[in-house]
């Protein structure tokens, strides 16, 4: 069948182009359109830099010049992205930890949704892939890293590393690990204010021999307060991962933690969002799913926000039971789980390498108004 033009820009034009309102074809989006036999080359233009805006378009317009010029018509889509670059006034340029490639903060709204338990599988599964990869447990209040990776009894050492004291992560299972702790003991609360949390951070993340790392995973607390305001001051983040269950409540506090990331005067990245505890499956039924906290919830909040959905993890006893005991699920080898952690962390790394091959570098955020603060500084 011979293709024609004019057919594939009629059909064109029922494509919403992502984030705005107008069809593709009278917004310009559509640059070209070439036909030759049953052949078709699609040039398109978007705005959304995100993987995902770029995907949803190279699908959309496969479908619809199959469903409604020819199906079995053969079809090529060069995408561009042409986001205009703003940056916030104030943002100054980040000052990057040397030797640390990314730095990835996994966050959630809410806590209890199993935010530490996946970033001890993502880190784990990371160094099983061949990465360097650190992790800073960034919950002052609740750590639980260090029982995770089967270390709470360990005590960092101070070495020195040209001419200055730094305290060397503890490592297991190839991945770094620094907590707060480390430096309490099991029965011992931490009751600070957010200054010397924070001063606290500062010094895990700056006066810690971390070496070469190509993933720095932060385990930040539930939330949207000081802690993170903290954390993105210090430094550029590359991105953040937004861990949640499919239950309304949870989902509720997630969105909160994609907006904060995507403020202007934030302008961290989101990479994408996980559903955790997505489905049981009894050992004895394995063919069955149960819906306990609802279904796929986690994944139609990626679509609102237009984000990235990176995967599901199910409610899995062994992934309780090893994180209890302090060897991550992802380390089990040829099972479901460690299925799928890996295509979790697959999905993650290629947010990041898209990220930075289209995205300028973050940059550490400056405050630059005291409202509702007092004056400190009295005579």
């Amino acid at each position: 069948m011979k293709l024609n033009k004019q057919d594939i820009l009629h059909a064109l034009k029922t494509i919403t182009v992502p984030g705005e309102g107008e069809n593709m074809v009278d917004s310009g989006a559509v640059t070209n359109v070439v036909t030759f036999a049953d052949e078709v080359i699609v040039d398109v233009t978007i705005k959304n830099p995100s993987l995902q805006a770029r995907k949803k378009t190279e699908v959309e317009i496969l479908q619809t010049i199959h469903r409604d010029v020819y199906e079995k018509a053969k079809i090529t889509v060069n995408i561009k992205v042409d986001a205009p670059v703003s940056k916030p006034k104030n943002e100054i340029k980040g000052k990057p930890i040397p030797g640390i490639q990314n730095i990835i903060a996994v966050a959630s709204g809410k806590g209890g949704v199993g935010k530490s338990t996946v970033t001890a599988n993502l880190a784990v599964t990371l160094a099983k892939m061949g990465f360097k990869v650190g992790v800073l447990d960034a919950d002052i209040y609740g750590p639980s890293i260090p029982i995770m990776f089967d270390v709470a009894n360990e005590r960092p050492l101070s070495v020195n590393i040209g001419g200055k004291s730094k305290m060397k992560p503890i490592e297991n299972y190839g991945v770094k690990v620094l907590s707060i702790g480390f430096f309490t003991r099991p029965d011992q609360a931490v009751i600070w204010r957010g200054p010397m949390a924070s001063k606290a951070l500062n010094q895990m993340i700056f006066d810690a021999a971390w070496g070469e790392l190509d993933f720095l995973l932060l385990d930040l607390p539930p939330g949207t307060g000081d802690i993170h305001l903290s954390i993105m001051q210090a430094m550029p983040i590359t991105g953040a991962v937004v861990v949640s269950t499919p239950q309304n409540v949870a989902l509720a506090d997630a969105k909160k933690g994609v907006a904060m990331f995507q403020q202007d005067s934030i302008n961290v990245p989101v990479l994408g969002i996980i559903e955790n505890m997505a489905y049981f499956t009894p050992e004895e039924l394995p063919e069955h799913k149960y819906y306990i906290f609802g279904k796929e919830g986690a994944k139609y909040l990626a679509e609102d926000l237009e984000v990235p959905f990176l995967g599901e993890v199910p409610l899995v006893q062994s992934v309780r039971e090893a994180g209890d005991v302090g060897r991550p699920a992802a380390l089990q080898t040829a099972t479901p789980i460690e299925d799928v952690f890996e295509e979790l962390t697959r999905n993650i790394v290629q947010q990041v390498v898209y990220r930075n091959e289209n995205l300028p570098a973050t940059e550490a955020i400056k405050i630059t108004t005291m409202a509702g603060c007092s004056a400190v500084n009295k005579k």
